[in-house]
């Protein structure tokens, strides 16, 4: 097998576990979400992240409090804004872990079975 053959057989093999894992990511989310629209979903995921968010700014406004005159209020601000986004970020991961864990499942499932089709491609088994 000549190189540009090679490299046709392993992009169309990569196109096709790519496709795979977009349909089987669709069919997990379809599957958590019970055919709802996946925007009113990640709405309330935001909307119970916030204490999450609450808890970061006040972590954060702590952490960055003066030290011996030694910080400046932006940087005190910086580090409530830092820290709120890190607790939204994290409350938003732990609503929807769920929903992703649905989405990887179905994913890796589809993806399996496309490597499970091109090993016996590369390797068939001859039974007589």
């Amino acid at each position: 097998m000549h190189v540009a053959e090679w490299s046709k057989s392993e992009v169309e093999y990569g196109r096709r576990v790519l496709n795979s894992g977009l349909e089987g990511g669709r069919s997990g989310q379809e599957a958590f979400l019970h055919g709802r629209p996946v925007s009113p979903f990640f709405r309330d995921s935001f909307r119970k992240a916030i204490k999450p968010a609450v808890l970061g700014v006040v972590v954060g406004l702590l952490t960055g409090c003066p030290r011996n005159g030694r910080r400046t209020a932006a940087k005190v601000l910086a580090s409530g804004l830092l820290g709120g986004a890190i607790g939204l970020a994290a409350g938003v991961v732990w609503e929807s872990r769920f929903l992703a864990a649905s989405v990887a499942g179905g994913a890796l499932s589809r993806i399996d079975k496309v490597r499970d089709e091109h090993w016996f491609e590369k390797n068939p088994i001859d039974y007589a």
